[in-house]
């Protein structure tokens, strides 16, 4: 019997291999704290009942009852609850201040047309002069591009930087960080342009700027997170509080033979405060991957990859989006005598029911009188919502191997899709 596929059951497998899942995981952050408090707990359990006398064991359950009063007295959910909530928000702000160059690509295609080589050229040279801002900054910021890309040359050899543009940055001496250079490369190529009459419009060269500015104040942002910490006495309160919640419940969770009568069964295996231990160290540990994501954990963000496909965007905006490759102006799918949108899962039935709907007012018989208000309850609409028929074209697409940066040794170059 065939038994066709319901979503269901692919919504519970996805859930049952997103909680298993070890990459990235709970289990591989608490793993090792979790089986050191486990084997301590059960030999201080085994020393508690087979070990100490009738006054050793005595003067031990003082001390598991004073340890289990301390651990009701630190807020320890409040504290992690509230270091945790201000590093996500910092690490969301870091992602939202990636470095893309979209925007500034369609601003100089915008207002720097031009089918000619030199056109492609001066559009590509603005574009690899933001895009090495990027890389400088994440040289600085981010220690696996910085073993992939260690020196200069490791950077011209990857085909992020020119020899020409190695010497001209070399030659500037600053103390500071000059991540921003190639900025001003970029500001004198495009007043170049505007005065050689390339940029069409006399506000596309202020737009573009404008682009710019956007683009260097990301990677500026990006240096300031990595510059400027979470403060040091802030992390450790947070860890004390946690470890010491975690040595706590060594003594203070043992069953002890004059405890709480309530529940005369013996566990000798601690669920729930193992349990509980699991989820205050998963939010320490998360805590800790997400004050700086621009490393190589798991979760990290990958930054190589950013940096690829970069340059493939830059590649196709430069070369391939150009008038000569613009597709020609249609108008038979926009037909409205057409019935509306079909999607593969409605029925017939359902279909017609929303084809049919009509919508009526509920808002103006607030304020009515109740007569009036049955008049328009019993009033309908005379017109309904139209639809448009769309066509959906089905384009067939790849994935990319982008783990390696260009000119590394393993790296192997593929043709491009357009969806990136």
């Amino acid at each position: 019997m065939n038994l066709k596929k319901t979503p269901g059951l692919d919504l519970k497998k996805s859930f049952l291999t997103l909680l298993f899942k070890w990459r990235g995981s709970l289990y591989k952050l608490c793993y090792r704290e979790l089986v050191c408090f486990l084997v301590l707990f059960c030999a201080i359990s085994l020393i508690y009942r087979q070990a100490l006398d009738g006054d050793q064991k005595s003067f031990f359950e003082k001390i598991v009852r004073y340890c289990e009063k301390y651990l009701n007295m630190v807020p320890l959910s409040f504290i992690l609850g509230f270091y945790v909530t201000t590093v996500a928000t910092r690490w969301w702000q870091q992602c939202l201040a990636l470095p893309w160059p979209d925007r500034i690509m369609l601003s100089i295609a915008m207002y720097i047309p031009g089918c000619d080589n030199e056109s492609k050229l001066l559009r590509k040279t603005l574009l690899q002069y933001c895009n090495l801002m990027a890389v400088l900054v994440f040289r600085t910021i981010s220690e696996a591009v910085k073993f992939r890309l260690n020196t200069l040359e490791d950077v011209v050899n990857a085909g992020f930087m020119t020899k020409a543009e190695m010497e001209c940055f070399k030659a500037v001496k600053a103390d500071c960080n000059l991540f921003w250079l190639p900025g001003l490369w970029f500001c004198h190529r495009l007043r170049e342009a505007q005065v050689q009459g390339r940029v069409i419009d006399p506000f596309g060269a202020q737009l573009i700027m404008r682009e710019l500015l956007e683009f260097r104040s990301r990677c500026g942002l990006l240096w300031v997170y990595d510059w400027v910490t979470i403060p040091l006495v802030y992390t450790q309160v947070v860890t004390l509080s946690t470890y010491s919640f975690v040595f706590a419940c060594l003594i203070g969770r043992q069953n002890i033979d004059n405890g709480n009568k309530d529940i005369p069964i013996d566990v000798y295996f601690p669920v729930w405060t193992v349990l509980q231990i699991l989820f205050y160290l998963g939010l320490l540990k998360v805590a800790e991957n997400m004050i700086h994501p621009l490393g190589e954990d798991d979760e990290d963000f990958n930054l190589s990859f950013l940096l690829n496909r970069n340059v493939k965007v830059i590649n196709v905006g430069t070369h391939a989006f150009t008038s000569d490759m613009c597709p020609p102006m249609e108008g038979d799918h926009l037909q409205t005598d057409q019935p509306g949108i079909h999607t593969p899962h409605t029925s017939h039935k359902t279909s017609h029911q929303l084809k049919n709907r009509i919508f009526k007012p509920k808002l103006p018989g607030l304020y009515t009188a109740n007569k009036e208000k049955a008049e328009l309850n019993n009033k309908k609409p005379e017109q309904t919502i139209p639809t448009i028929s769309m066509g959906v074209l089905n384009a067939s697409s790849y994935s990319l191997d982008l783990a390696l940066l260009p000119g590394e040794p393993n790296y192997q170059g593929k043709a491009f899709s357009w969806n990136l």
